[in-house]
C-alpha cells in the first residue's frame, strides 16, 4: 500500500481517481489547489503524487517548481486534458515520471502508479544525484524498472522538432512511419504518439518484426485457430484483436516477408482480417505506427519492401535524430540516467567530472541513447559512488583516443599503406598523418560539437575564428573537398 497525494480540482474526477486508487489498496489524500499541494508535500512524505496540470490557482509545472531545492520529492504522475506533448515533456523535465490523458481509466491510472512506485526514483532540480541519492530511503527497493529510466526526454533543437511532430501527429488517425538508427528511441516515439492521441486509454501493442520467425509472424499479427498448424494447440488472438481501439506498433517493418506485406496492406486498407486457419473475417479499429532503422525508399528500390505498402504507411514521417546530432542532450540524458540508476542501486553519485563529461560529449555513440544508458548503468553498478571520473567509464570511452577514433572512422579514414580497404583504427594510424589534416579533423569535431558555432569552436581550440576560415579555405583549395568541414550560421 502506498500513501498517495491526489491534486485535482474537479470533485467528480477527484472522487473517481481516489476510488480507483483505494480499490488498489492505496491510501489517498486529495487537495484541489496547487498551493495546498505544496503545503502538503512540505509537511508530509508521500510515496507518490498524481498531479493535474491545470489548477485554479497555479499549473502543475508551478507546483513542481515551488518545491524547495534539495527536498526529497516523491515520484509524480501528471494528468493533462489536452494531450500536449510539449507540456508533458516540460513536466517530465521538472521531475515527473509519467503523464496520462484525461479522462483516464482506472486500469491505466493504477498501472502507471504501480510502475512509478516500482522505480521509487527521487529527482532534484538538476538531474544529478547528491546527498538525496544515498539510497537511505526506508521505502522498499524497486524490484524492476519496467518503464526504463527517464522515458522520452531531450532539450536540443532536434528533439524539440520531434516533439512538435508528435504533438501534431497524435491528434490524427493517419499512419506514422518512424525512421532512425537503432537505439534512437523509435518505440518511445510511438508510445508518445499513442499517449497524446484520443486513443490514449486504448491498448498499445508492439511487435518487433525482426525478432519473430517468418513462419509465426502471420499468427502474431492476426492470431490463429486451434489446429491451424503444428503447435497451435489452442485458439489465439493476435495483435490485430489485442490492439482494437488503440495503436499497433510494427517495429523493424522492413524485415517483414513480402507475402505477409501483401496481407498487411489489405488489412490496413479494409480494417478486416482473418486468423490463420479461420475462414471468418473480423473487423478491428487500429491506428498504425511503424518504424525501421533502414532507408525505406531504398528497400522499395531493392524490391524488398512493397511500394504500395510504403505509400499507405508513409503518411506522417518522423525521423529520430542520432544522439550525436542532438547537441547538449548527451550530458543531459547521462545525468538523468545517473540519477535513475543511482536510486535503483541505492548508491550516491555526484555527477560527472569535467574529463568524464568531455568524453561523453565527444564520443560518437554508434548505439545512440541505448548505448549511453548502458554505459551509465555500468558506471553505477561497477562503482561505489561519488563523482564519476573518466577512468570509471567502460571501454571504449576510457581509452585515450576514443574521440579521434570515432571521428576518423566516421569519415572513412584509412591508412594509405593499406590496399585491402580495411580501416586501421590504432592510435598510431590516427596520429601519423599530415598535420594539416589533423588540424582540419580537430576543427571539424569542434564545429560539430558546438552545432556549427564557429566562435565557440575557435574558443575551445584556442585559435581565432579567422584562423578557422583560413585553414578551411586552404584545405578546400588543396583537396577540392569543401564539405569536409561544415559550419553553420
Amino acid at each position: 500500500m502506498a500513501d498517495i497525494l491526489l491534486v485535482e480540482d474537479s470533485p467528480t474526477n477527484a472522487a473517481m481517481y481516489a476510488a480507483y486508487l483505494e480499490q488498489a489498496d492505496h491510501k489517498v489524500t486529495d487537495v484541489n489547489r496547487g498551493h495546498l499541494a505544496v503545503e502538503a508535500i512540505s509537511e508530509k512524505s508521500f510515496d507518490l503524487v498524481v498531479l493535474d496540470l491545470k489548477l485554479p490557482d497555479m499549473n502543475g509545472l508551478q507546483v513542481l517548481e515551488e518545491l524547495p531545492k534539495g527536498v526529497r520529492r516523491p515520484p509524480t504522475i501528471v494528468l493533462t486534458g489536452n494531450g500536449s506533448v510539449r507540456t508533458a515533456v516540460d513536466a517530465m523535465r521538472a521531475g515527473a515520471l509519467d503523464f496520462l490523458m484525461k479522462p483516464c481509466s482506472g486500469d491505466k491510472l493504477v498501472e502507471a502508479v504501480g510502475t512509478c512506485l516500482e522505480r521509487s526514483t527521487i529527482f532534484t532540480e538538476e538531474p544529478e544525484v547528491g546527498a538525496a541519492g544515498t539510497g537511505a530511503s526506508s521505502k522498499p527497493a524497486a524490484k524492476k524498472n519496467r518503464a526504463g529510466p527517464s522515458g522520452f526526454l531531450g532539450q536540443s533543437p532536434a528533439m524539440t522538432n520531434v516533439f512538435s511532430l508528435i504533438e501534431n501527429a497524435a491528434q490524427s488517425n493517419a499512419s506514422v512511419f518512424i525512421t532512425g538508427e537503432s537505439g534512437t528511441g523509435k518505440e518511445l516515439c510511438a508510445q508518445a504518439i499513442h499517449k497524446a492521441s484520443p486513443r490514449a486509454n486504448g491498448p498499445f501493442v508492439a511487435i518487433n518484426c525482426a525478432a519473430i520467425p517468418r513462419d509465426l509472424m502471420e499468427s502474431e499479427i492476426f492470431g490463429h485457430r486451434k489446429g491451424a498448424f503444428t503447435g497451435a494447440v489452442n485458439d489465439r488472438e493476435g495483435a490485430a484483436a489485442l490492439a482494437d481501439g488503440g495503436t499497433l506498433f510494427l517495429d523493424e517493418l522492413c524485415e517483414m516477408d513480402l507475402d505477409l506485406q501483401a496481407k498487411l496492406l489489405r488489412f490496413i486498407q479494409t480494417g478486416v482480417y482473418k486468423r490463420v486457419g479461420d475462414g471468418h473475417e473480423r473487423e478491428t479499429d487500429i491506428r498504425f505506427v511503424c518504424a525501421t532503422n533502414r532507408d525505406p525508399l531504398q528497400e522499395v528500390r531493392e524490391k524488398r519492401f512493397r511500394e504500395d505498402l510504403y505509400y499507405r504507411l508513409h503518411v506522417i514521417p518522423i525521423g529520430m535524430p542520432a544522439l550525436r546530432e542532438r547537441g547538449g542532450d548527451t550530458l543531459f540524458l547521462a545525468k538523468r540516467f545517473l540519477a535513475d540508476f543511482s536510486a535503483i542501486e541505492k548508491k550516491a553519485f555526484d555527477g560527472f567530472d569535467p574529463e568524464a563529461a568531455a568524453k561523453l560529449e565527444t564520443y560518437a555513440w554508434p548505439g545512440n541513447v541505448r548505448e549511453l544508458q548502458n554505459v551509465v548503468q555500468n558506471v553505477v553498478v561497477m562503482n561505489g559512488g561519488g563523482m564519476v571520473r573518466a577512468d570509471m567509464l567502460p571501454p571504449p570511452l576510457n581509452g585515450p583516443m576514443q574521440s579521434a577514433l570515432h571521428l576518423s572512422m566516421n569519415q572513412g579514414a584509412s591508412d594509405p599503406g593499406q590496399t585491402d580497404g580495411a580501416v586501421d583504427t590504432s592510435a598510431d594510424a590516427l596520429l601519423v598523418r599530415p598535420m594539416e589534416e589533423l588540424e582540419i579533423l580537430a576543427i571539424d569535431a569542434a564545429i560539430r560539437k558546438f552545432n556549427g558555432n564557429v566562435t565557440k569552436a575557435a574558443r575551445a581550440l584556442e585559435i581565432s575564428t579567422s584562423s578557422i576560415y583560413r585553414k578551411k579555405k586552404s584545405w578546400a583549395e588543396k583537396t577540392g573537398e569543401p564539405d569536409l568541414v561544415q559550419t553553420g550560421s
